[in-house]
């Protein structure tokens, strides 16, 4: 059991990860850096660079902390001593979402140039599928495939991924840029701007619908469930025990979202504007908000 901890981040804190090092990594969207804060709260701020605007930040494969940098085009790796690295992509790129994928390299989103990337642990860069309508966050599902979410294409995408030789990780191969197959779902409700998404405990892939206040759920070769979600969701992350954790970025309050459906809402102080989440090593919900503070939920 872990208690609640609170801990004041400067920069905005946008997105977070368990790192391999028991602590928690953090980017910071408007300073241009990226936090460390260990299991007790001591805050290690490493900068980035000013308007790199750092966004999603995961696990690689290969021991270092991997994250989006929306502002500059890049995308940006930091080990767990600090050291840092960065690798450069098209201008106007704008990088968003970033996933460990199950082929031991990093896959991405591109928001502007509609683009899923992938960039092995040694900083070969390929452009997996060109798919458009803003990607925005993307995740390894239960099926080992890539999920992710199209603001403004009103969809869900999967892509499968293949191996460097030839054959896909993931059922058949397709034609996609040199990627696997592509397929993209509709959301039933109309303009509903998905941006979270998450592959959860239950072989199910969950999303967040932004603008419709809707939380989304696809189970494996299932139609899409949608739960009336009020207070504008923005990200969501599996809970170890079950169900989902949603931010409500409008509302200032988390959402515990049971695989029944049944909601249970957490309230922050005013202004609070909850972004990221992800799951600690002691299987604790953390939440980044951006107007300075972390915080670790009880569990």
């Amino acid at each position: 059991m872990s208690r609640a901890l609170k801990v004041a981040v400067d920069g905005g804190p946008y997105a977070l990860t368990a790192g391999p090092d028991g602590a928690m990594w953090v980017t910071l969207v408007h300073a241009g850096a990226v936090a460390r804060i260990s299991a007790g709260g001591e805050v290690t701020v490493h900068a980035v660079g000013e308007g790199s605007r750092p966004s999603i930040i995961t696990a690689g494969p290969d021991g270092a902390l991997w994250f989006t940098r929306s502002g500059d085009d890049r995308i940006g790796r930091i080990s767990a001593a600090g050291e840092q690295s960065e690798f450069e992509l098209p201008s106007g790129s704008a990088p968003f979402g970033i996933v460990a994928g199950p082929d031991d390299a990093l896959w991405f989103t591109a928001m502007t140039s509609g683009v899923i990337g992938r960039i092995s642990t040694d900083g070969e860069i390929t452009t997996e599928a060109t798919v458009g309508g803003m990607p925005s966050m993307i995740t390894r599902g239960p099926d080992d495939a890539l999920w992710f979410t199209l603001n403004e294409g009103n969809a869900i995408g999967r892509l499968t991924a293949r191996t460097r030789g030839g054959q896909e990780n993931s059922r058949t191969r397709g034609g996609q840029e040199g990627g696997g197959t592509l397929t993209k779902r509709q959301l039933p409700t109309p303009a509903a701007g998905p941006v979270g998404i998450a592959a959860s405990h239950d072989d199910a892939v969950w999303f967040t619908e932004i603008r419709a206040d809707k939380l989304g759920r696809i189970p494996m070769n299932d139609a899409i469930q949608e739960l009336d979600l009020p207070g504008k969701p923005h990200a969501v992350v599996a809970d170890p025990s079950g169900g989902v954790w949603v931010s409500l970025w409008g509302a200032d309050q988390l959402a515990r979202v049971s695989d029944d459906g049944e909601v249970i809402t957490v309230d922050l102080p005013s202004g609070s504007e909850p972004h990221g989440l992800a799951i600690g090593p002691d299987g604790a919900a953390w939440v980044a908000l951006e107007s300075g503070f972390v915080l670790r939920m009880p569990n």
